[in-house]
């Protein structure tokens, strides 16, 4: 199962971001948005996602992803449970749900660096 070390292991290598402790729950933000948050129990991620892309999402992976909390539908968000991903789909969901919320410069730096 993936960990909270090892999802701040990625998290905290992206420019801007920061951790924070709200509620017992441990969430990754850039600035005041939050890209990355987990459940209480650490077995649930919830992730910036597309809305529009976030139903489909679902559907095709019932077994390892789940929409929100009916009153988080709002957000761009979706929930995975860790432990039906493995390392790289954890660093390729945090990565994606971080480049939702940084500046277009920002992000296309980073990616420039990891090439």
């Amino acid at each position: 199962m993936i960990t909270v070390d090892q999802i701040r292991a990625v998290a905290l290598t992206l420019p801007r971001t920061h951790e924070a402790l709200v509620r017992d729950r441990i969430k990754f933000r850039v600035g005041q948005i939050v890209y990355v948050a987990l459940s209480r129990d650490e077995t649930v991620m919830g992730f910036g996602f597309p809305k529009e892309e976030r139903a489909a999402l679902v559907a095709g992976e019932p077994a390892k992803f789940h929409l929100p909390r009916p009153s988080d539908l709002r957000f761009h968000w979706v929930c995975v449970w860790l432990d039906k991903i493995d390392e790289g789909e954890m660093r390729e969901l945090v990565i994606d749900a971080w480049r939702m919320v940084v500046p277009k410069r920002v992000a296309a730096a980073f990616t420039e660096t990891q090439r």
